[in-house]
């Protein structure tokens, strides 16, 4: 025994051990993620059956049952459940997703099973997913053109989905009215009038200019007004349409097709349809907007924020880690000045987040980007442009708080190039700029792209900072459109890791925003691994190249 601790093979066991633990903890927490966030798509049956009041009336129910847990019979008869038949220690009670919260004020209810009866699963129950106010159940009844019936019965469904389309159509187009048509003329008017206050600030405001520019104006406002024109006829084909829904209650509900993103019976669908319809529902998750209160809908502002944010954040950092890296190892000698910088380095790189978004808002936000308003966009004040949070500003900040990494990695990988790599440079005639830029620097990219790979998991995932400095819940445009610069470094933005704790803390539906935030933690998972893997692929391609010469 004592042979084999001297062999050290109870180490090596020990930590294979530990990396085998580390993974299955790994793939646990990502199997956990993905099982409870992707099942968010699949198309939930709809469930009726009754439930015994506590007045002992029985009364219809009709929604999607999300959960079972199973609690104690005295904490339901001290809950008021007097009723309870049998007397098992131990009853199961479901959580209900009744939907219409428009109507009772509340998605989702427990319900003691002994209290409920037999569920049944009609073909003809509609799940109508809304722009507002969440999910709709009920019998589908009948469908109205401008109030009069147009179909009812068995020919209800397939004229429902038509209008449901079309209703969608129109939707996409009112939409696109107002974000992009109107969006651009609304910019090109303000771009006016900050090229007037341009010029009477500098005195060059002539009549000439006025003349031009007043020309200019009314021309876009005759535009604005011909699109606010096509809004409303577009606003008036989509109220045209509504469907008339039976509720649990017995009540009879007319619903605008306006207001309907999707309509569909998942009683009546067939495993490919439900396959399809996940399909649909997950591409939608990740290409559109979200809406009600990021509740519902998609998330794509969110991964377009946090991809722009890693890359424009890599390509700040970056020249800044390597240059500092290299002075420090190359130029600089091991003086006090040297080891009092790299202690400052290292313990930088154990500083909160949080602290690094107090300095960033302090001093980029507020002192860089305060001055820069004053000496550039003296028209847009008091308005600010990049004296306030923006992508530009969060970038800077985590650029700042993965320097630390970034540093100490490209050091390493200088410190392991071969000092004789560096006198046969020299000894060819090379200069000391030519040898470490075309040998030293090569050789060393490995352990550079090591500290990326490090510095893009962090600052993809850090959270705190980015709320001081430039994230919001809901962005009304992208930082990246069609109008010169085309990139706008002052725009705000969205990011997965804020989405995350906004949905799953702020929200104002908890039980509805549960599923969300398992499905944009697991997709924020896989855009830091997509990120992660790209880096790792350059690495090992520049790893091998420079392989032979690690040996000289």
């Amino acid at each position: 025994m004592q042979t084999w601790f001297k062999s050290g093979a109870p180490w090596v066991w020990l930590t294979a051990g530990g990396m085998a633990l580390a993974l299955v903890l790994v793939f646990g927490v990502l199997w956990l993620t993905a099982a409870r966030g992707l099942v968010y798509f699949w198309p939930s049956p709809v469930v009726q059956t009754t439930y015994l009041e506590k007045d002992g009336k029985r009364v219809r129910l009709i929604g999607e049952v999300k959960e079972v847990e199973e609690v104690s019979r005295k904490r339901l008869l001290d809950a008021g459940f007097k009723d309870l038949p049998g007397d098992a220690p131990f009853v199961n009670r479901l959580l209900f997703k009744l939907g219409n919260r428009d109507l009772t004020g509340a998605d989702f209810k427990w319900f003691p099973e002994p209290l409920l009866g037999a569920f049944t699963y009609p073909r003809d129950l509609l799940t109508i997913e809304r722009h507002e106010w969440g999910n709709f159940y009920g019998h589908l009844l009948a469908v109205t053109e401008n109030g009069r019936e147009v179909a009812s019965g068995q020919a209800a469904w397939p004229e429902l989905q038509l209008r449901v389309d079309r209703a969608g159509r129109l939707f996409k187009a009112i939409h696109r009215v107002e974000k992009v048509d109107i969006g651009n003329v609304n910019y090109e008017l303000e771009q006016l009038r900050l090229q007037e206050r341009r010029l009477q600030l500098r005195g060059k405001l002539g009549t000439i200019e006025k003349e031009r520019i007043a020309r200019e104006r009314a021309a876009d406002e005759k535009q604005f007004a011909a699109l606010q024109q096509q809004l409303e006829q577009l606003r008036t084909e989509i109220a045209r349409d509504a469907v008339i829904v039976e509720t649990a209650s017995g009540d009879k509900v007319t619903i605008p097709l306006a207001k309907v993103a999707q309509v569909y019976r998942p009683n009546d669908m067939s495993f490919g349809q439900k396959v399809g319809f996940y399909f649909a529902k997950l591409w939608a998750f990740m290409t559109e907007d979200p809406r009600e209160a990021n509740t519902e809908g998609g998330i794509f502002p969110a991964i377009f924020g946090t991809v722009m944010m890693v890359m424009l954040m890599t390509v700040l950092v970056m020249p800044l880690g390597v240059v500092a890296a290299v002075y420090m190892r190359e130029y600089a000698g091991n003086g006090p000045m040297i080891r009092i910088i790299r202690i400052a380095v290292n313990n930088l790189a154990g500083v909160p987040s949080i602290v690094y978004g107090v300095f960033g808002l302090g001093f980029f936000v507020y002192f860089l980007g305060g001055n820069i308003d004053r000496l550039f966009f003296a028209e847009s004040l008091p308005a600010p442009t990049f004296g306030s949070p923006g992508i530009l500003w969060a970038s800077l900040t985590l650029a700042i708080l993965t320097l630390p990494v970034v540093i100490v990695s490209t050091e390493e990988g200088l410190a392991r190039v071969p000092r004789s790599l560096r006198d046969a440079s020299l000894a060819l005639g090379a200069t000391k700029a030519e040898t470490l830029w075309r040998t030293v620097l090569p050789m060393a990219s490995p352990a550079m792209m090591t500290g990326l790979i490090l510095a893009v998991a962090r600052a993809a995932g850090e959270t705190a900072p980015l709320m001081l400095v430039g994230v919001v819940k809901l962005a009304p445009n992208l930082p990246l459109d069609s109008h010169f610069p085309y990139f706008h470094l002052e725009r705000q933005f969205m990011h997965l890791g804020f989405h995350i704790y906004d949905v799953g803390f702020q929200s104002p539906n908890v039980e509805a925003a549960r599923p969300l935030v398992y499905a944009t933690a697991f997709l924020l998972v896989l855009v830091i691994v997509a990120l992660n893997l790209t880096a790792v692929s350059i690495r090992n391609r520049l790893r091998e190249k420079y392989r032979g010469l690690e040996s000289i």
